[in-house]
């Protein structure tokens, strides 16, 4: 990753979740402010990054990855921020994963030169941003997936107009399932239409997504057929490069994709010189959550012994504070934050910790507690979330709230900033997304 100095990038100072700032703000300015959550310096809502968690996840994956000597290229479209990318890279990540052109234009401009969009490039536009950005540096490496003959020629057709070669991966994908290759037939209808493109497409690998099942047996079939796919086209030497990509793994089963593409030697063409080059691309490893992920973690920590080992666990980061609006009346409680702040696809965020501020009338708290298990979540709106309480609970208006994320992926995308806060929570700096 190029270096880029983060503390100069402007601060959108019109936008939710800062204290004061004036006008012409740089990031660099707000761990300057000496703001702390508790004592209200902040607009809430506000999302939170929990600096300590993060960097003990980026350590945790990089224990991994070293562990089983793989690749990490985390995929980007999770966070969207250029800042947490570069800790990520410095944490041992080889490249990050995007989805779309613009995504890997805003990576790009952020200074991410090892890139897997592991995706369909689909349409001129789309196709066009890439050809800008290899021919902006000779050195952005760069491979995107081919699942259809259609796709692969109009790719050809284009990046030949543009005297550029672009390299692609096969993909493969579970009957029932997403995008992917399903039949021998089809593998070998987009390798001929590859093969019609020389001058401008080069097949440098394969390229799976996994997560599209819950259902481990399942998926373990899966990889070793890709695995056995793999292997059948370099013994063909139908690959570009030496080093071919064997990439896979969303955030719930990389632990599994790790051990069945590793567990045991793979059979490349000899005479090509192939060396499989195999990288995982789970994202949601950096902020983790307690919903799914949470999930897959307690079953990864029982079942691979590589995790087993590590005895420590990924800590849920990302985290959303709001205040107690409203008690309109017994057993509710109306949360001054809704789907506009926190994401709720994979269930509702999670209270989990409790603050008082010290008023004019009351004392406060002098830390924040633990919110029973009962506070629940159980609907949001535009800006409201109603939680159900028990009778005579300890809960006032003016209440501050933190909730815990389930899948974090859709709240990263309401907000342009997060703060990065210590276990004081005082506010320690900010990242950007650039959704």
């Amino acid at each position: 990753m190029s270096e880029i100095d983060f503390s100069q990038q402007p601060v959108n100072t019109q936008t939710k979740g800062l204290g004061p700032l004036s006008d012409g703000a740089r990031m660099g300015d707000i761990r300057e402010q000496g703001w702390n959550i508790l004592r209200e310096d902040v607009s809430l809502p506000v999302a939170v990054l929990l600096e300590e968690r993060i960097e003990h996840n980026l350590s945790w994956m990089r224990e991994f990855i070293q562990r089983y000597q793989l690749k990490l290229a985390p995929h980007g479209k999770t966070t969207m921020s250029p800042e947490l990318y570069q800790m990520q890279l410095a944490f041992g990540a080889w490249g990050i994963t995007l989805a779309t052109a613009p995504q890997v234009r805003a990576a790009f401009a952020h200074g991410v030169r090892n890139v897997i969009m592991a995706n369909q490039l689909v349409g001129k536009g789309n196709m066009a941003i890439i050809a800008g950005l290899l021919r902006e540096d000779n050195a952005f490496d760069f491979a995107c997936i081919v699942d259809s003959a259609d796709n692969a020629d109009a790719l050809g057709h284009y990046f030949a107009s543009q005297q550029l070669k672009l390299r692609v991966m096969f993909e493969y994908g579970i009957a029932g399932g997403r995008t992917g290759i399903r039949t021998e037939q089809q593998e070998a209808d987009v390798l001929a239409a590859v093969k019609r493109w020389p001058q401008s497409l080069a097949l440098v690998g394969v390229e799976l997504y996994e997560g599209v099942s819950n259902d481990e047996a399942v998926i373990r079939r899966f990889l070793r057929h890709v695995m056995s796919r793999t292997e059948a086209l370099a013994q063909a030497g139908e690959f570009a490069e030496p080093q071919v990509i064997l990439t896979g793994a969303g955030s719930a089963w990389f632990d599994v994709v790790a051990e069945e593409l590793t567990r045991k030697e793979t059979h490349l063409d000899a005479e090509k010189h192939y060396v499989l080059d195999i990288i995982l691309r789970s994202g949601c490893y950096v902020t983790h959550d307690v919903g799914a992920y949470q999930a897959a973690l307690e079953r990864m920590q029982t079942s691979n012994p590589v995790a087993r080992e590590m005895n420590s666990s990924l800590q849920p980061a990302l985290q959303v504070w709001a205040a107690v609006q409203s008690l309109p009346e017994p057993g509710r409680a109306i949360i001054a934050f809704g789907k506009r702040d926190a994401g709720y696809d994979a269930g509702y965020p999670k209270a989990a910790g409790h603050f008082r501020p010290r008023s004019a009338t009351q004392a406060g708290y002098t830390t924040v507690v633990p919110a029973p298990d009962d506070w629940k979540v159980f609907a949001m709106m535009d800006q409201h979330a109603f939680m159900s309480i028990p009778e005579g609970a300890d809960l006032q208006v003016g209440d501050m709230l933190v909730f815990d994320i389930c899948h974090p992926c859709l709240t990263f995308d309401k907000w342009r900033q997060l703060l990065l806060v210590n276990e004081q929570w005082d506010v320690t700096g900010a990242v950007t997304t650039w959704f």
